[in-house]
């Protein structure tokens, strides 16, 4: 099972227009379009728009009873400039396919081509265009939407490539996949005076230090670790640029990962504790928010199982990890309510890494990812 050279064609040439006009996430309205119009000329049984704001969902029906399979890809691009040369380069100041989302539209597309061609045997196979993963939002916005809690598939699938493995390996594993991911935006107020009398202010910076240095030290940064914890520094400000002001307000932003949501609770709340033991000890007030929360993402075996078993009569060769990865994905919001697995695709061991500036996503192995879910689709257990 494979696309047609003419399907391969008219794939590889729609990934390169989504490449060159990307969007980032909660504003995929011109992507989402573009997908629509190629879909409809495919002839869907159904085809549903606005799924969570700008998500897609495409359906074919064989008519006949049988599981329900949903297929879920990424629209969104990231806020990052790219520097590639090539003719399909992004025409969007500031904003590029760096993490190889117009790759998994273009395996979404090519498995709907083969679909269109023939439906599955029995069943039914949902193909879901999610929108805005990078941010974390997406995947709660079209599960909220009624229109996907009425399909309640029985089984949910992705996949992401994964640069550095062999082009076409199937990265498998059973459980988690990849971390609980949180970003903590943590304020302390003070009270700024005089650069030159700073008796007469609350100058937060040596909150702001210890934070960072007690923060930090909570790393346990041991994939093979089930209390792994990685604790990373992203943003700081403190007071401003003028000579004359003491500062008053300081603001650190910190991303935090463990196995286990469970764990990263416990994560989060050592650092907050420590935030507000600062603050007491300062004279300080402190606030704290989250943004960009990605679940654990957790593989029921039975459907890893499917997996390997789809591998093989794709001939791809199916590899088990000794890890989760370590990165964050909202699909496991998806695999939370459905029995389901996320799987990696080897893009190459000579790639950029995801979202590096020239990362471009490797047309060759859409053949791969479309193979894979076409035994999946096709399959009646």
């Amino acid at each position: 099972m494979s696309l047609s050279n003419a399907q391969f064609a008219r794939i590889v040439a729609l990934r390169k227009e989504l490449h060159a006009h990307p969007e980032i996430s909660q504003h995929e309205a011109a992507t989402a379009r573009r997908i629509t119009e190629y879909l409809k000329g495919l002839g869907p049984d159904d085809l549903l728009t606005g799924v969570g704001e700008h998500g897609v969902l495409a359906l074919f029906d064989s008519g006949k009873p049988g599981p329900t399979r949903m297929f879920r890809c990424e629209l969104d691009a990231l806020p990052i400039q790219e520097v590639n040369t090539f003719t399909h380069r992004s025409t969007v100041e500031g904003v590029s396919h760096k993490c190889g989302h117009d790759g998994h539209m273009a395996i979404m597309t090519g498995l709907a081509e083969r679909l269109a061609e023939q439906r599955p045997a029995s069943g039914k196979a949902w193909l879901l265009y999610q929108p805005a993963e990078e941010n974390g939002e997406g995947a709660k916005a079209v599960l909220a939407d009624a229109r996907m809690r009425a399909i309640a598939p029985d089984h949910v699938y992705a996949l992401h490539n994964i640069p550095g493995a062999a082009q076409g390996r199937v990265l498998l594993r059973e459980g988690p996949f990849n971390a609980s991911v949180n970003s903590i935006i943590i304020t302390f107020i003070g009270r700024t005076s005089h650069a030159a009398e700073p008796e007469h202010g609350i100058d937060p910076a040596l909150a702001m230090g210890d934070l960072f240095r007690r923060s930090l030290a909570l790393n346990n940064n041991v994939p093979s670790d089930p209390r792994m914890r990685v604790v990373s520094s992203v943003f700081a400000e403190l007071g401003s640029r003028d000579h004359g002001i003491s500062a008053g307000r300081a603001e650190i932003h910190l991303t935090v990962r463990c196995w286990t949501d469970a764990e990263l609770e416990r994560l989060q709340e050592e650092i907050e504790a420590i935030a507000h033991e600062l603050a007491e000890r300062d004279g300080l007030g402190v606030e704290t928010a989250h943004t960009q929360r990605f679940h654990a993402n957790h593989n029921d075996a039975g459907v890893v199982a499917q997996v390997r078993a789809a591998a093989e009569r794709a001939g791809l060769e199916a590899v088990d990890v000794p890890d989760p990865f370590k990165w964050g994905e909202d699909f496991g919001l998806f695999t939370a309510a459905y029995p389901g697995c996320m799987v990696g695709l080897g893009a190459g061991t000579d790639m950029p890494a995801l979202h590096n500036p020239d990362y471009d996503f490797p047309d060759a192995i859409i053949q791969h990812g479309v193979a894979l879910f076409e035994q999946l689709a096709r399959n009646d257990n």
